[in-house]
């Protein structure tokens, strides 16, 4: 009946050149500086070998920060995802948070970076075959910034069946395998959608390819528990908890796609993007995006943002 549905509401009439170039996000490029392992460098001297093994088959980690006036916010909760995740992968974990923060800022300052953005990999390298008998360390790190994607508000969502498998063992682990994300989100875009609700094995909501979604239904917000498969986005985390201070309801709940439809307002968050609203999901339009409850919600995340500089500036020179 969903993929009916779906079908019904993904006509050709969408699949025009305005909605495409519009839907198609801009490439983004990497500052020239990254830091790999123990410096920095100049990103075409960074060597990456076929022989580290978990470069080739995607046994890695990954973290996006948000930098904002020169700082990665909410860096701690980031960390504290990498640490969880590198438990469930099996992945040594022998960083220092505290260091790695350091190389970050050094990075930062490398790249003149005040607004943007902030990678953090970890590479297994030394698992699985095909190894190499280079020497090089059990994981690497890599560092690496940009700048802000660009995302033309309001989006347009597509469903997909499938996207995620909430029993899997690794279910909401930000891993580099990440062709499932990018595969979804490019078919969504050949067709002019922005982005792909992914459903899961029940058919319940769980997330974008690399959002969270929310959905208003009079004043109450409401977002997929982890149990269906989704990523506990940083992003997601801190509106949790901010939300409600703000005097604004907010619940994890299973959410159907009929739920999306029937809600007065849906946006979606991350860290490239903040809050961004959503105009239409397969075919069902909204009357406003952003609503006035993901704007509200957006200008107390922007206030969080600024408290957190704040605190870290104050914690400095201390």
């Amino acid at each position: 009946e969903i993929a009916a549905r779906n079908s019904a509401r993904t006509g050709l009439s969408y699949n025009t050149d305005a909605h495409c170039s519009q839907a198609a996000h801009e490439v983004q490029v990497i500052h020239r500086q990254v830091f790999h392992n123990d410096r920095i460098v100049p990103i075409e001297q960074v060597r990456l070998s076929p022989g580290q093994a978990g470069l080739m088959s995607g046994w890695g980690l990954f973290t996006t920060l948000r930098i904002f006036q020169g700082e990665a916010f909410a860096y701690e909760r980031h960390w504290r995802r990498l640490e969880k995740d590198a438990g469930r992968t099996r992945l040594p974990f022998p960083f220092d948070p505290a260091q790695v923060r350091r190389h970050l800022s050094e990075l930062l300052s490398a790249n003149q970076v005040m607004e943007g953005t902030a990678r953090i990999y970890m590479i297994y390298n030394r698992v699985g075959f095909w190894q190499s008998d280079e020497p090089m360390p059990q994981v690497d790190l890599i560092l690496c910034t940009a700048g802000l994607p660009a995302h033309p508000e309001p989006a347009r969502l597509r469903i997909a069946e499938h996207g995620r498998h909430a029993a899997s063992p690794l279910a909401g682990v930000k891993v580099t395998s990440w062709l499932n994300n990018v595969w979804h989100l490019a078919e969504a875009q050949k067709q002019g959608w922005s982005e792909v609700v992914l459903l899961n094995e029940h058919g319940e909501v769980t997330e974008c390819t690399s959002a969270n979604i929310f959905s208003v239904k009079d004043g109450k917000i409401t977002t997929p528990p982890l149990s269906s498969g989704c990523l506990e986005g940083v992003t997601r985390s801190v509106l949790l908890e901010i939300a409600p201070r703000s005097g604004m309801p907010m619940i994890e709940q299973t959410l159907m796609p009929e739920d999306l439809y029937a809600a007065d307002e849906v946006f979606i968050t991350s860290t490239n993007r903040s809050l961004l609203g959503v105009s239409e999901i397969a075919g069902q339009r909204y009357a406003a995006a952003p609503g006035p409850v993901a704007q509200k919600l957006e200008r107390a995340f922007d206030a969080t943002m600024r408290e957190y500089v704040a605190q870290r500036t104050a914690n400095v020179r201390t």
